[in-house]
């Protein structure tokens, strides 16, 4: 791959966006190759979950490539702005957790990026937002419509309209990060909090992600997607495990079934 980074261990793949030079900018080489290993590590029975980080000291990514779209016609710009929301789609919706480790700006795209993943950690040293309003231009890839979700539709709006950044102390604050770490502890950190997901069953872990995801717009489609995989649960043999291990008093050891 050209412009990633891919490393495996312990279960947990760790994807890092490589383009220190750009500031991990997301041209679309960088997204197709994303999308691309996505579909591989959906496929990998060894990888439970995924961390996506940036190269380098100074950016988790710092938005999407201007130079790339600077002479779009409009649709052409509405065409990008799809396959950009499919493949963050792809990554909300993704059966295994993927966590978004901030490592310094995130912006624009990088923001939207972050935001597309289960939950995010950041170090002392990041800087969320979505300055596009002063090139003239709204978030494409899901910032208007996630920043809400995630932080409130006022705060997210102020963002959105002034385009100023916010600390990760701030973001903190706001609920848009889980955790902040000082930047030398930030992967081992991250690290620790998805091994502590991962020990359980990968079964629930799937459901989580597909009830939760089943109601973000529609409570009562939420709780119906709830009861069938809470009765779904039943039938696998990790319940039957979980169960007993709680009665017995040991840990127990899934299987994935």
């Amino acid at each position: 791959m050209e412009y990633l980074q891919y490393e495996h261990s312990d279960g947990i793949a760790t994807v890092t966006l490589n383009r220190p030079k750009a500031y991990n900018a997301l041209n679309r080489g960088l997204l197709r190759e994303l999308e691309s290993l996505l579909e591989t590590i959906r496929s990998d029975v060894a990888v439970r979950a995924v961390i996506i980080t940036g190269a380098g000291e100074k950016a988790f990514a710092a938005g999407a490539d201007i130079k790339e779209f600077s002479d779009f016609s409009p649709s052409q710009a509405q065409q990008m702005a799809q396959q950009g929301q499919a493949l963050f789609r792809t990554i909300e919706t993704f059966p295994k957790p993927v966590v978004a480790a901030v490592n310094g700006f995130a912006l624009g795209g990088g923001c939207e990026l972050a935001m597309a993943c289960h939950f995010r950690t950041a170090s002392t040293t990041a800087r969320f937002g979505q300055p596009e309003v002063a090139l003239g231009l709204i978030p494409g890839y899901g910032g208007t419509q996630r920043l809400p979700r995630l932080i409130g539709r006022g705060r997210a709006l102020e963002m959105l309209m002034r385009g100023h950044p916010i600390d990760a102390q701030t973001a903190l604050r706001w609920g848009l990060v889980n955790y902040v770490f000082s930047p030398e502890k930030l992967m081992d950190q991250t690290r620790d909090i998805i091994l502590d997901i991962i020990k359980h069953s990968r079964l629930p872990l799937e459901k989580i992600i597909r009830a939760v995801t089943a109601g973000e717009n529609n409570l009562e489609q939420g709780m119906t997607a709830e009861s069938v995989l809470f009765g779904e649960c039943f039938a696998t043999e990790d319940f039957r495990e979980g169960v007993m291990a709680f009665l017995e008093r040991r840990t127990p050891h899934f299987k994935g079934r």
